[in-house]
Order: structure tokens, then sequence, then C-alpha cells
């Protein structure tokens, strides 16, 4: 099976797999009781109906309208797909309400529209104008989407908006704002030639004129050449920037001298000759996907003072839509625009180009494997991942939505309200995200002890083709080979280890493993046998280095996987014991629990030593640990061993750690609620913001939690992550899903990246 026909299943896959499609619509309020069901529905709901009866403005106050958009297309220019109808367009509608979600908490409605004409898709949306609170049209054909746009914000009193349009414009003004900076070019002297004319080139040069690039100064192309004065065919729009010029006719004579060329029309329409012909300090935007108008490659090597900029993320300075569409629709909804105007645009622009030149976040240099991004040729916009786009993009859209006028709602406390946008993402997977980015940065070789099951070998080919990991498998090489083959699992050349059969390192890993434990009645004889078991072999790769992280226990219980890589390994020097935390991503954020699966009942100075090594793992996913050692009591309010054991150990991890962010003895509720424990306790150290990191006082607490919240919080678990051993070893649930697999791999090389650290120093 061919690596195009897998990756086509695997998209098949995640769109049917389980509930299908992308998005859900979830409740935002109790529905638990008949009385919840009687104030959300009849008689309860008649009183806000009449509130915004009585005055209209209270939707925004009553219902979701006011962090609702509505993404809208009728299918006739889907992607690179053309013209496949609006039911075809749906995965992608989905798709974009994704976005919205995860990097602006934005909710979504996809509509697809059976609308072939402007004036009945206007009909249409117009129509839909009390439900939502902003409306994003999204892969609808030129010249019809100009007309569209234009009349829906003209008739419409909400926001409206053609990403395809604009969203390409905002993120390719930025850029060209930070190159001219960087190539000691003025906008209103630039040369600049542009290769297509659809609704995207349009924009782009109706936003560049705004920004001072001179009409007179700029040369257009579209598939019949080039768009001048002389041309029958043009439509209103496109005659507005027609050049006068008679003297140019194709695109190679266009670009002699050119100072910037914006490429947003077809593959390889731009020869390494013509970009060697442009001025000194060229700007290249070629953004034709997949394929620029000019390879990347070509043209850095034919041309060493270039700026280059590309659609593609494999290369630097990715124009990415999602660097302005999420954000601006955030900052107009948060003020009740009435539209998105071009001054919103604009501080879109600035904010973004101004982000650039800020110190980049130590995750965004480990997502992209840099040691240092800064301002310069290879960096004139931020990453997709930037967590700062959103107070900083929105806030600016905000603040002009105000200036301009066309704001419902004035904010008054800026930083409380970039504060909010901070925040507002807490509930979604971007941990995750950020440690797959850190993965990347320096993948590691990961041992699959259990390489003879399905679930292992799909997740071994995704961590291998996301560049996360380097599989090795072990156990039976037909087993395996026959497992690939039947499912079609792509994974080429990777190295697969039979342990049974005996290798080269057999007899030294015996060795070792018999030197251990030898006076603990194993014999060299015996350690010659346990070393043919996969989990003991495995441990040994890693003891030895020939491997750099394990990951066993999908089919075996938590113990007999742990027990041989306590006997090969050990612990770390210091530790006494080991812990087991899970991470569970909630709609609060990340919450790291332990000890989970490994202590029964703790000490007070066995749960100082869990907590300690808990917060360097905690630090160490780039997350600031605030700690709560749980119980059933409140600072004393209770007695009882429990209550008595977890204030002991409060007090010395205070005394022993005074920088660390600890308290306890507390509920979990109290943990949990800042509010709920300043109100009560305003002593507490964990005053302000809630807990991230809870210790519970014995195994069977922190079991418990654990497994109730995975079934019944609508949490995912990542664990357990197995925190106190000399070296990286993991240990999965039994029976884990793909997915969870991939998340512990992630875990795993992050794990074994900050070994490799330490060991350094």
């Amino acid at each position: 099976m061919s690596n195009t026909t897998n990756r086509k299943r695997d998209a098949l896959d995640y769109h049917s797999n389980g509930r299908p499609g992308k998005i859900e619509v979830v409740p935002s309020k109790p529905t638990n009781s008949q009385r919840d069901l009687a104030l959300a529905y009849s008689p309860g709901v008649a009183e806000p109906c009449m509130e915004i009866f009585r005055n209209p403005e209270d939707v925004y106050k009553y219902t979701a309208k006011g962090n609702l958009v509505a993404v809208i297309s009728n299918g006739t220019a889907v992607l690179g797909l053309g013209n496949i109808g609006p039911a075809a367009s749906k995965p992608v509608m989905e798709g974009k309400g994704l976005l919205f979600k995860i990097f602006a908490d934005i909710d979504v409605f996809d509509l697809e529209v059976n609308a072939a004409s402007v004036d009945e898709f206007i009909t249409v949306v117009k129509a839909l104008e009390p439900t939502f609170g902003g409306v994003n049209l999204e892969d609808i054909a030129a010249p019809m989407c100009f007309e569209i746009e234009r009349r829906l914000k003209e008739e419409m009193n909400i926001p409206v908006m053609h990403d395809d349009q604009h969203g390409t414009a905002i993120i390719t003004s930025a850029a060209l704002m930070n190159a001219c900076e960087l190539q000691n070019k003025k906008l209103e002297k630039i040369k600049l030639v542009v290769s297509g004319a659809g609704a995207a080139a349009v924009s782009c040069i109706k936003l560049y004129l705004k920004l001072g690039v001179k009409k007179e100064n700029m040369l257009v192309f579209d598939k019949d050449g080039i768009v001048n004065t002389d041309r029958t065919d043009l439509d209103p729009i496109r005659m507005d920037f027609a050049t006068p010029r008679k003297d140019v006719t194709t695109l190679a004579q266009a670009m002699k001298g050119a100072d910037v060329f914006l490429g947003l029309s077809a593959a390889n329409v731009v020869s390494a000759e013509m970009v060697q012909s442009m001025a000194r300090n060229p700007i290249v935007f070629a953004l034709a996907n997949p394929d620029p108008e000019i390879a990347y490659d070509i043209a850095i090597n034919c041309r060493k003072d270039i700026i280059m900029a590309t659609g593609r993320s494999d290369f630097p300075n990715q124009v990415n839509n999602v660097l302005g569409f999420p954000y601006i629709f955030r900052g107009a909804l948060d003020v009740r625009a009435t539209s998105i105007n071009e001054e919103m645009k604009i501080a879109a622009v600035k904010a973004i180009a101004e982000l650039t030149k800020l110190p980049v976040p130590e995750i965004v240099n480990l997502a992209y494997k840099a040691k240092n991004l800064k301002f310069g040729k290879d960096y004139i916009i931020p990453k997709p991942i930037d967590s700062r786009l959103i107070s900083l993009v929105s806030s600016a859209v905000a603040k002009a939505a105000i200036d301009s006028g066309v704001a419902r709602k004035t904010i008054t406390d800026w930083p409380a309200y970039e504060e909010e946008l901070r925040v507002r993402l807490g509930a979604d997977d971007k941990i995750l995200r950020n440690l797959a980015n850190k993965a990347k940065s320096a993948p590691k070789r990961i041992v699959f002890a259990e390489a003879d099951n399905y679930k292992i070998l799909k997740a071994a080919q995704i961590v291998k083709d996301e560049g996360i990991a380097t599989p090795i498998l072990l156990g039976s090489v037909a087993r395996i080979q026959q497992i690939i083959i039947e499912h079609g699992i792509e994974l080429g050349d990777i190295e697969i280890i039979d342990p049974w059969q005996g290798t080269d390192d057999s007899e030294k890993f015996a060795e070792h493993l018999y030197q251990r434990r030898q006076r603990r009645g194993i014999t060299l004889y015996e350690a010659r046998k346990l070393v043919r078991d996969r989990n003991y072999y495995g441990a040994s790769m890693i003891q030895f280095g020939s491997a750099d992280a394990l990951i066993s226990g999908l089919t075996k219980n938590y113990k007999s996987t742990l027990k041989p890589a306590l006997q090969v390994i050990g612990t770390k020097p210091g530790v006494k014991k080991i812990a087991g935390m899970y991470l569970m991503l909630t709609k609060k954020g990340p919450v790291f629990l332990g000890d989970t699966t490994v202590n029964p009942d703790p000490t007070a100075q066995d749960m100082v030593d869990i907590t300690a090594m808990i917060h360097e793992t905690v630090k160490g996913f780039n997350v600031t640990p605030r700690v709560a050692l749980l119980s059933y009591s409140n600072f004393g309010s209770n007695n009882g061993t429990v209550p008595e054991k977890t204030r002991i150990a409060t007090a010395m991890l205070k005394e022993k750690y005074p920088t660390m962010i600890v308290d306890g003895e507390m509920q979990a509720n109290f943990a949990m609620n800042s509010e709920l424990l300043q109100g009560n306790y305003p002593f507490s150290s964990l005053k302000g913001s809630p807990a991230n990191t809870l210790i519970f006082p014995n195994l069977e607490s922190g079991n418990i939690a654990y497994k109730l919240l995975q079934e019944l919080g609508n949490v995912e678990a990542v664990g357990p992550i197995l925190i106190g051993l000399d070296k990286p070893v993991h240990v999965l649930q039994m029976d884990s899903s793909v997915r969870e697999i991939v998340n512990m791999v992630t875990i795993a090389v992050v794990d074994a990246q900050l070994y490799s650290a330490a060991k350094k120093k």
C-alpha cells in the first residue's frame, strides 16, 4: 500500500471514527435536574425571551450570540478542489470551525448553502443575522465573492469577512511591512509584481494600497496576461488596478528591477532567472499551494539577499491565515462590532508585524528546532503556535473597532481584557500540541516492547511520520511484518529486534542484570532467560544507550511491566520511591495528579519526595506548578491520620522548598476554586489562581480520582507518566487507544530530552 493511500485512509478514518465529523454542540449550563430543564426551556426560558423583546441588545447577555460565528460557503471554490458543491465542502467548514475554537475559543456553526447566485446567497445569510455574532464567508468563487461580501457588509449589522480575501491580505501585509524594513525599502517606493488576480490577490492589492504602496508602481497578471487598460474582459474591480503601460506584456519583463513579487497563482510560473533580474534585496512571496510559484530552495540559492515567504509550513516565513482570522473575530465579537472595517484590519496587520519583533517564547523555538528565533530574514511573521497572538491581535482589533465607532461595547480595563484573552484557551489540548512541538525539536529513539500489536504499530507510524520519534520494535519479526502488511502500515526500514532469538547484546544485558540482582535471587542462567523477555530487553537497551526511552504495558498489567525497569535500570540517585502521575486535560486547563499508580500509603516524607519529583516534571512541561496536597480537611478543620500526614508534608515542603508554590492540607474543591479558597482561607499561598498539581494522600484516592475524571468528567487522561526511574520508561494503560499511545510517546520523548540535558550538566 502506498504512502498516499495510507494517508487517505488515515484522513477518512479521522473524520469518520466515533462521532462523525469534527465538531459538536455541548451544553454550557447544568441540565441534571428537573429544575435545570425548567429554567433552560419551558417555563423559565420565557423570561430571557421577554427581556430580549424589550431590549434587543440583551440577546448578547442571555444567549450565545456574542461568541457564535457562522462559517458559510456554497462550495464553489473549495481549497484547491474547485467547485465541488456545498455538501462536499462541509469537512472544510467544520475544520475552519475547529480552528476558530482552538485558537480563539469562538463557537461556530458551519453552514453549507445550496445557493448558486449572488442574490440567493445573500438572502439566506441575511436571514440568519439574529442567530450569529459574526459571519465568516469561506470558499466562494470570484467574482461573486466580492459582490456577496460588499452587500452583506452594507446590509448586515454584524461583522462579515471573507477570509479567503482578507486573511491572506492581512498576513502578507504584516510580512511585507517587516520585509521592507529589513530590506531597507519604503512601501511607497517599492515596485510590486503580482501573479494572480483572484479574491486573495485583489484583497492584498487593496490593503497594500492603504498601507502606502503606489498603484503606478504595481503590475498585475492573471491567467490571460497582464492586467492593463487595453483589456476588455476585466470587471470593474480588476480594472481599478489595471496599468496603462504598454511596454510590459510578460511576467519576465515585469520582474526586471522589481522589489517585491506576490504570487497567488500557480506553481512554477517564476524562474530563477526572473528572480535574478529583480532589484537589490528582493522580496518574494510565492504563496501558491501546495507548490509555490518558484521553489523555495531555487529562490534562496539564486539570490543570497532575498527574503522569501511561502504558504508551506516546512519553510521559514509561512503565510498562514490562522495568524489572523480567529483573533480578528475575537476582538470584533468582544466589543460587539457592527462590522470588520479597514481600521480593524490595519490594526491586525500592525499587531502581527510588531509581535514578530518581540522576543520569541521558548516553546516556539523548540517547536521549530531553533535556538533563538528572532526578527530577521527567516522570521518576518510570527509562528501560528505563538500563544501571544490572541492577546495582542484581538486587543488591537477591539481598540480599532472602538476608536473607529463600530463597537457597541467599550472596554476600559485593557490589562484585564488581555488577561482574559490569555486564559481563554485553557480548555483545549494546547499543552499536548506544545509538548509535541518540543518532541519534534529533538526526536528520540523509542523502544516499543509490544510491537506485535496493531495499535502499537499504528502509533509507531504516526510518531515516525510526525517527526516525534524514531521507533524501534521488539517482537517476532515475521508477526510484526505480517501485521504491517495486513493493515497497510507504512514504517519503511524500521528496526525490528526479536529478543527471544538472542542478539549480539543479549549476553551483555544478562550480565548487567545478574550483577544487579545476584543477591536478590537471580542467577546468571535466570538472567539470560529474563533478557529474552521484551520488557527486560527493552529496559536493557535504555540502560546501555541503545535507545532513549521505553514504552510498554498495553497488554500486561502495570506491575509486570514496571518490575523489569526497576531491576534493570533502578531509580535516580537519592530517590527511594518512584511515582506515577497523570496529566488530565480539563476545562480549567492541564491538571497533574500524583501519585496515582505506585505507592499505596506514602508517609509524610514520601509525600515530600513524590511532590518534589512531580514538581520538577511539571516544570519540564513548561508549566509553572501550583501544588495542593489534598485531604478531606481544610487547614486543620478535621483530625485524623490523613489530614495529619498531609499537614506535616506541607510544612516540610514549605521549609525545604521555600520558592515552591504549595499549600495544604485542603479539600479538592477548594484547591480547584480560587474564589472559594480566597473567600474562606485568604492566607493560602495558592490564592489568585487554582492549583494545577494535585498530590493525593494515598494510592486509593489518587487512582479513584483519575479514573472517575476520565470516565465522567469529559477530560482526557495522559499517562501514567512514570517518575523517579533513572532513565525514561513509561507504562501504558492496558488497552490504550492509538491516540493515547502517541501521547505517551510524546511524553517519553520530552522526558528523554530532559534526561539528556540533565546528563550534559
